[in-house]
């Protein structure tokens, strides 16, 4: 898959205490998309997110489209492709 990319997003908002985290395992699971997502001591939640583009946007809107996210703010940044992550998980917090 040449066209997988990776990126780390920090999401501001009301993003904890709403299922965010499950939320976005639950999407990503189902489109095969790779990473990992935790909460912060700040109140923001970290996700790293890997696979094509298209799905890593249907992802955010899925997240965006929650009745109980609001998302104010995300700090977006590409990382290099991991080639050994095989699976999303919700990491524990702190």
């Amino acid at each position: 898959m040449e066209d997988r990319i990776r990126k780390r997003i920090t999401f501001y908002g009301r993003v904890q205490g709403v299922g965010f985290r499950w939320h976005a395992r639950h999407a990503a699971d189902s489109l095969r998309l790779t990473g990992w997502v935790k909460n912060e001591y700040d109140g923001s939640v970290t996700m790293e997110i890997q696979g094509r583009e298209a799905e890593i946007d249907m992802l955010l809107q899925a997240l965006e489209n929650d009745r109980y996210i609001d998302i104010r703010n995300m700090d977006v940044r590409s990382l290099p492709v991991d080639e050994e992550e095989r699976a999303f998980r919700v990491k524990s917090s702190w």
